[in-house]
């Protein structure tokens, strides 16, 4: 197969846009003979006569007139792909952007993002996705912006990643629970009764595998699929749920939080997104601000 000479529609777009091929020579620094030339080339490869004269001027044919607006955004297009990226103003983007996050994550720093970017860049708009499980391919088809989570052995290894804050694991109780009272053991935790997040349903935990190590075993009750969840079961019963502090903290409300009796490693909670999005001004400028929301208090910025 031949390759047509992009360079044409270069040369078409300004032989278009300027009616004249002395005009266009001028527009792109070439001789008027070179630009004659060249739209006998694009007369040969079209098929059309594309510019035919009338009286000292030229006029486009039909078939010109049907190429100009194509032609024209072809060519603005591929300048602005090729050209070195501009910094973004805020006040005068106008996009939409798609973040998938776990229940918590919102409620604890949404409506100060949403609040900034009212004021900051009114023509933006954030929509976020309820994140059911940490499959990557909605990054990867573009369906989705960024996303929000925690790095592990799963996570796609061709996507950037920027940590967001630091977390680690409390154990949660409703006021009056035996367990707000004395000191709480290993073995006190895993006497209770406990409801266990897990999007999977998986059975088991880190928490387990630090109980086993300790010689223990704790009763899980009931397996749910989200942090909210978990907590209004912890609400209304006896049920224990061992939750991450700083996620959870809007969703905590008058429960009691007690510090785990063992060592669980401490989590950080980042941003995703795929690396095509890497060097796009607007996007890096909305990763910027996440990033600095994020490190604000009440939640616990990374050293």
């Amino acid at each position: 197969m031949s390759t047509p000479d992009l360079n044409l529609l270069i040369t078409l777009d300004a032989l278009l846009d300027e009616g004249s091929v002395a005009g266009a020579a001028r527009r792109l620094g070439l001789s008027p003979s070179a630009m004659s030339r060249a739209l006998a080339r694009l007369r040969e490869t079209t098929g059309d006569p594309l510019l035919v004269r009338a009286g000292r001027g030229l006029v486009p044919t039909p078939r010109a007139q049907l190429l100009r607006e194509q032609v024209g955004r072809l060519v603005q297009e591929a300048e602005s792909m090729l050209s070195p990226r501009q910094e973004v103003d805020p006040a005068r983007l106008e996009r939409t952007f798609t973040l998938r996050a776990s229940e918590g994550l919102l409620e604890l720093f949404g409506a100060a993002l949403l609040n900034r970017l009212a004021a900051e860049a009114p023509g933006v708009r954030l929509h976020f996705l309820a994140k059911p499980d940490k499959e990557s391919g909605p990054l990867r088809s573009g369906e989705l912006d960024f996303e929000t989570g925690v790095i592990s052995a799963t996570t796609a290894p061709e996507l950037r990643t920027q940590a967001l804050f630091q977390d680690h694991f409390v154990a949660v109780l409703r006021p009056g629970h035996p367990l707000c009272d004395g000191l709480l053991t290993a073995s006190r935790y895993a006497g209770a009764r406990h409801v266990l997040v897990s999007r999977r349903g998986q059975p088991h935990s880190p928490v387990d595998e630090v109980l086993a190590k300790l010689g223990l075993t704790r009763t899980v009750a009931t397996l749910v699929p989200g942090f909210a969840t978990a907590l209004a079961l912890v609400r209304g019963s006896d049920l224990v749920a061992t939750v991450p502090e700083h996620h959870c903290a809007a969703l905590l409300g008058d429960l009691v939080v007690r510090p785990l009796p063992f060592a669980l490693p401490a989590i950080r909670v980042a941003l995703l997104w795929h690396p095509r999005l890497d060097a796009d001004p607007a996007h890096r400028w909305l990763r910027t601000l996440i990033r600095n929301i994020c490190a604000q208090e009440p939640y616990r910025p990374l050293p």
